[in-house]
């Protein structure tokens, strides 16, 4: 039972985790009974939910590897084997990667739970806004989880205690997705436009998540609603940063498109062991390329690469070079080409890199450098707003409106107007979605939600691959009780 509690108890109730999200002073002098009795006391719990939300690695390899944007790469096929499963379309209910997203998100969810628990024991000015953060926090690790598995046990403002386990029950995705609405709603009616604190969730935050959250269920009459609230009401001037060439710099974060932001910090290391644990991204190292001697960039892993088939998907666009590093390309046109060196790794090379997170050489945190990078997670920004409007207002025929949204990423890239109608336009917005968005973690949920992924994933079943296995570990300690998603 050590690792079931692990995912619903330990990581939420402790108040030290593995980086310290509360330092008590002096030790064993605090426990659950005497928590919650100041504003301090709920300020620091909150952080800890914040803390489990920079688990998002996962979501930029799984959401790309997955798809026909990237493959796995790294050192061998051995070297995290289960982004090779997945990449192959062969993974199943044993997968550590897989595994890391139900128990991490569970985690987020129970020390946002704890929180809600004691929301009473104390007022104070703004309680309402702090608790209405937590609400977004939940409703974020609720959408990710219900998008890779489907039904999934749902708790609400308590946490289950270690006997509880075996008696809940995986709930419908309907009614994960309501409370997921009815969370994200607490968030927009209760948060600022702006909050002085930086990667604190704003309103903006919580309607452009809400936007996607309807999208993806196809609610698209209410995500046109949303998202043109959120465009023109604006309050917090939410607008495309004017160079994309510069966009993805350290320099040039916290920037007018950015509207959901996970934030990283290179200043606190960690271990191979435990990425949980990081205050870094370690994306960036392990997206980096292997044994690296040169300029700009630096060494890392080469995970994460992507396919021939993205870098020929952009054509002349001007976005591929933001998007992809053509190592080879790159290393011709330096001036001293000779001297620069990489090695390949033996789980796969297709010549690309992830040009959007990867370590640049006056970029990098504290060592081990793999796992301290200081670039943050992009959740969604201002691009991925305008192109999911959009999408929404296409799909309930205002096209003009759609054209609208759609023409103002494409400018901002320097690309000629789209003025398509009807079915191409959908297409169009499709189409520039993978254009703009592609290495960020979103294509294996566009294609799939688009009912595209296997006209372009190969390996790709319908009926099964639309969601991810629950983790056979979880159904054992569940007692049986989790039925597993068709075709696992």
């Amino acid at each position: 039972m050590k690792k079931l509690y692990v995912i619903f108890i330990t990581l939420s109730l402790s108040l030290v985790s593995c980086d310290q999200w509360l330092d008590i002073e002096p030790e064993y002098t605090q426990d659950a009974e005497n928590f919650f009795n100041t504003e301090e006391d709920f300020q620091r719990a909150v952080i800890g939910v914040y803390d489990l939300m920079q688990t998002n690695y996962l979501q930029v390899w799984i959401g790309e590897i997955a798809s026909d944007n990237s493959i796995a790469g790294g050192e061998s096929v051995n070297d995290t084997q289960g982004l090779h499963e997945i990449d192959n379309m062969t993974h199943g209910g044993v997968n550590n990667e897989l595994r890391d997203v139900m128990r991490f998100n569970y985690a987020g969810i129970t020390r946002a739970n704890y929180v809600f628990e004691n929301q009473n024991r104390v007022d104070f000015p703004e309680k309402e806004q702090l608790m209405a953060e937590v609400a977004f926090m939940r409703a974020y690790f609720y959408f990710t989880l219900v998008n890779y598995f489907g039904d999934v046990p749902l708790l609400i403002d308590r946490r289950a205690s270690i006997n509880e386990i075996t008696q809940i029950d995986r709930a419908p995705r309907a009614q994960v997705y309501a409370q997921i609405e009815q969370d994200l709603d607490r968030a927009i009616q209760n948060l600022p436009w702006t909050n002085p604190v930086v990667g604190r969730i704003t309103k903006g935050a919580a309607m452009a998540l809400k936007g996607k959250v309807l999208l993806y269920q196809e609610k698209f009459s209410d995500a046109a609603q949303v998202l043109d609230e959120l465009i023109t009401n604006n309050q917090a001037g939410y607008a495309l940063f004017p160079d994309m060439n510069t966009f993805w710099l350290a320099s040039n974060q916290n920037v007018s498109e950015d509207v959901f932001t996970i934030q990283h910090s290179g200043l606190q290391g960690g271990d191979y062991g435990c990425l949980v644990c990081l205050q870094g991204n370690p994306a960036v190292g392990f997206h980096s390329i292997r044994n690296y001697t040169g300029p700009f960039y630096a060494d890392g892993n080469s995970y994460n690469l992507p396919t021939q088939d993205l870098y020929d998907f952009f054509g002349n666009d001007p976005r591929r070079q933001v998007t992809i590093l053509d190592i080879e390309a790159f290393i011709s046109s330096q001036p001293n080409p000779n001297d620069i060196t990489y090695a390949v790794g033996g789980g796969g090379h297709t010549g690309f890199y992830n040009n959007k997170y990867i370590k640049r050489a006056d970029e990098r945190g504290l060592p081990d450098d793999d796992l301290t990078s200081p670039l943050n997670y992009r959740a969604i920004r201002y691009a991925d707003v305008l192109l999911m409007a959009a999408e929404a207002f296409a799909q309930t025929g205002n096209e003009a409106r759609a054209r609208t949204e759609l023409n103002k990423v494409r400018s901002r890239a320097g690309v000629a107007n789209i003025n398509s109608s009807g079915q191409q336009l959908l297409e169009d917005i499709y189409r520039e979605r993978r254009l703009e968005l592609s290495g960020e973690g979103y294509r294996f949920w566009d294609l799939v939600r688009t009912g595209k992924a296997a006209e372009a994933i190969p390996g790709f079943q319908v009926g099964k691959h639309e969601l991810f296995p629950i983790p056979q570990v979880e159904i054992d300690l569940a007692g049986g009780r989790w039925s597993q998603n068709p075709g696992y």
